[in-house]
C-alpha cells in the first residue's frame, strides 16, 4: 500500500496509516494475531508534492500556490515579498520592521487604527504583517462564508496603510523601553558580539538599531519603504482551506489590480570582512560563563550542504546522541545544554557555532573538548552507527516539512521565492543515503577550519581565567595541564597561535550601542 501526504500533519498521518495498514494485514490472513508484534504491516511510503501541482500564476505574472480543502469552514491567505530589513538605510536602521509594525497597527487611509481592529475582530479575523530580514509577508485567518469582507479589509492594510503617527509614536516609545533591558542577559550580549565578529558591526545581520535611529524613523520614511517591499513586483500568494480555486484567483486578480509595481530591488548584501581568530570576552557579573565557538560557513546551495549538515549533526546538532551534548553534558556534567548549530542563509555564508554555559572555572575545560571534538571529526572516520542515526532521523522527520496544507505551501513559496532546484525535495533522501563516513570527514575537514575559530566568551573573566584542575586559557599552565595528562589538545595550539591574547570587548549602550566604560 502507497500512501501520498500532501496535508495530513505527520503523526496523525502516521497513526492512521498503521491502522489501516494494520486492517489490511488482518483482511490479508484473516485472523487477528494474538500479539502486537506478529502485526505485518505494508511498507510506507512518502512522496513530497512537486510545485507545478499546486502552482498557478495571475495575469499579471503573480505565482500563487493553491492548496484548497473543505474539512473546515477556514481560509489562510499568506503574502510572500522579496525584501526586508537589508534595506534598511546605515542611519535608520530597524526601519522596515518599523514599517511592518505600523502597516498592521496604523489603520488604513480610510480606518483608524481602532476601526480596522474592531471590523477585523467582528469578523473573527486575523491579519499579520511581518517584516524578516531578507523578506516579509502578511497573512490573513479568516472564516470562509465572511472570508470577502475580511480579505477586502486585508488588501485595503496592505495597499493603503495609514501609519498613525498616534500608533507610531507608541510602538517606538515601547521600542524604547525594550531596548533598555538589552543588556540584563548575558547570552542576548554575545549573541549581539557574536553577529558583530561574524558579519560586521555594520552588516545587517548583526546591526543593532539605536534609541535615535528609532526616534527619526517618520511616516514618510515608512510609507517609502512600503511601496519599495509591499509591491506585486515582489509577490508570491499562497492559500489553504475552505474556496474555490478559480473564484479565489478571480478575487486576487482583482484586489491587485493598478497596485503598482515597484523597481527591481537590490541584491542582499554579503559581509564586507571576515572574521578575525582568536579568544574575545565581553564581561558580564554571572556564575555561568557563556560561550560561542564558530566560523564563516556555507551558503545553502553550497554542493556539500546536506553532508555538512549531517555532520553537524554528528557532532553536536543532533541532541543526545551528538558527540559534544554526550562529552560536555553528559560524560563531565559541565553544562546542561551544549551543542552545534550550522546556518545555511541563501545568499552568504552563514555562521557555523558552537554554544553552551558552565560555570567559570570549567569553561576552559569545556572549551578544550569542543575543539577536540571538532579536531576529531576533521580527523577520524564518524561510526557507521552514527552515521546511520544522523541520516535516520533526517529521513523520519522529512515528511514533517510537508505536514498541512499551510506549511507544506510554505516550503513551495519559500523554493519559488529563493530559486530552489526544482527537484530537491525529491532526491533529498537519495543524497543523503549517499552520503558516506569519508564524506563526512571531507566535509568537516574543508568547513571546519580551526585556524579560523572564533572563540567568544561571557563572563566574569578573572574566575574564568584562574580555571580549575582541568584546563585554563593562561598559556603557563599548558605544562601543568600535560603533566595531569590534560592537555588541552587542539585548542592549547589555537591559544598559542594568537599569543594566549585575550581580546576584551566593551559592554555596549543599550541605547546608543556606543561603548560603555568599565
Amino acid at each position: 500500500m502507497s500512501t501520498r501526504i500532501r496535508t495530513i500533519a505527520g503523526p496523525v498521518f502516521l497513526c492512521a496509516a498503521l491502522a489501516l495498514a494494520a486492517r489490511a494485514a488482518v483482511a490479508q490472513s484473516g485472523d487477528i494475531p494474538k500479539r502486537p508484534e506478529q502485526l505485518v504491516f505494508a511498507e510506507l511510503s512518502f512522496e513530497p508534492p512537486r510545485a507545478e501541482e499546486y502552482r498557478r500564476e495571475l495575469a499579471g505574472g503573480i505565482p500563487v500556490y493553491l492548496a484548497p480543502s473543505r474539512e473546515l469552514p477556514l481560509i489562510t491567505l499568506s503574502l510572500a515579498f522579496r525584501g526586508g530589513a537589508y534595506l534598511d538605510p546605515p542611519e535608520r536602521r530597524g526601519l522596515a520592521a518599523l514599517t511592518g509594525a505600523l502597516m498592521r497597527q496604523g489603520g488604513t487611509a480610510r480606518l483608524s487604527a481602532d476601526e480596522l481592529d474592531e471590523k477585523l475582530d467582528l469578523l473573527a479575523a486575523r491579519a499579520d504583517v511581518r517584516v524578516g530580514a531578507t523578506e516579509s509577508g502578511a497573512s490573513l485567518d479568516a472564516l470562509s462564508m465572511n472570508f470577502e469582507e475580511a480579505f477586502a479589509l486585508f488588501i485595503e492594510m496592505l495597499r493603503e496603510p495609514g501609519f498613525d503617527e498616534g500608533k507610531l509614536a507608541i510602538h517606538q516609545a515601547n521600542l524604547i523601553e525594550r531596548m533598555k533591558s538589552q543588556n540584563d542577559d548575558a547570552a542576548d550580549i554575545i549573541g549581539r558580539e557574536f553577529a558583530a565578529l561574524m558579519y560586521g558591526r555594520e552588516h545587517f545581520a548583526a546591526v543593532v538599531p539605536t534609541k535615535e535611529m528609532i526616534e527619526k524613523a517618520s511616516v514618510a520614511e515608512m510609507r517609502d519603504m512600503h511601496r519599495r517591499i509591499f509591491n506585486p513586483a515582489n509577490l508570491i500568494v499562497a492559500a489553504s482551506g475552505d474556496f474555490d480555486p478559480e473564484a479565489l484567483c478571480a478575487r486576487l486578480e482583482q484586489a491587485f489590480a493598478g497596485w503598482p509595481a515597484g523597481e527591481a530591488l537590490p541584491a542582499v548584501p554579503a559581509p564586507a570582512s571576515e572574521p578575525e581568530p582568536g579568544i574575545y570576552h565581553v564581561h558580564k557579573d554571572i556564575p555561568q560563563g557563556k560561550v560561542i565557538i564558530g566560523l564563516r560557513g556555507i551558503r545553502r546551495d553550497d554542493p556539500d550542504a546536506l553532508v555538512m549538515e549531517l555532520m553537524n549533526d554528528i557532532l553536536g546538532g543532533g541532541g543526545f546522541t551528538s558527540r559534544i551534548t554526550q562529552r560536555v553534558r553528559s560524560d563531565e556534567g559541565l553544562a546542561y545544554s551544549a551543542g552545534s548549530q550550522l546556518d545555511t542563509p541563501v545568499h552568504f555564508p552563514g555562521a557555523f557555532v558552537v554554544s553552551f554555559e558552565t560555570k567559570n572555572a570549567t569553561v576552559p575545560f569545556a572549551i578544550s573538548i569542543a575543539f577536540e571534538e571538532i579536531a576529531r571529526i576533521r580527523g577520524e572516520l564518524v561510526s557507521v552507527d552514527e552515521l546511520e542515526v544522523a541520516r535516520n532521523g533526517r529521513i523520519e522527520a522529512f515528511p514533517t516539512r510537508f505536514g498541512g496544507a499551510e506549511r507544506m505551501l510554505q516550503t513551495l513559496v519559500q523554493d519559488e521565492m529563493t530559486g530552489r532546484p526544482v527537484d530537491h525535495w525529491q532526491t533529498y533522501r537519495a543524497r543523503l543515503r549517499a552520503a558516506t563516513p569519508e564524506d563526512i570527514r571531507a566535509a568537516a575537514a574543508r568547513l571546519l577550519d580551526t585556524d579560523r575559530l572564533v572563540v567568544l566568551i561571557g563572563g566574569d573573566y578573572d574566575a574564568i581565567a584562574e580555571g580549575d584542575e582541568h584546563a585554563t586559557l593562561r598559556p603557563e599552565r599548558w605544562a601543568e595541564l600535560e603533566a595531569a595528562g590534560v592537555a588541552g589538545g587542539p585548542f592549547r595550539a589555537f591559544v598559542e597561535k594568537y599569543g594566549g591574547a585575550v581580546r576584551h570587548l566593551p559592554l555596549r549602550d543599550p541605547l546608543t550601542q556606543e561603548p560603555l566604560a568599565r
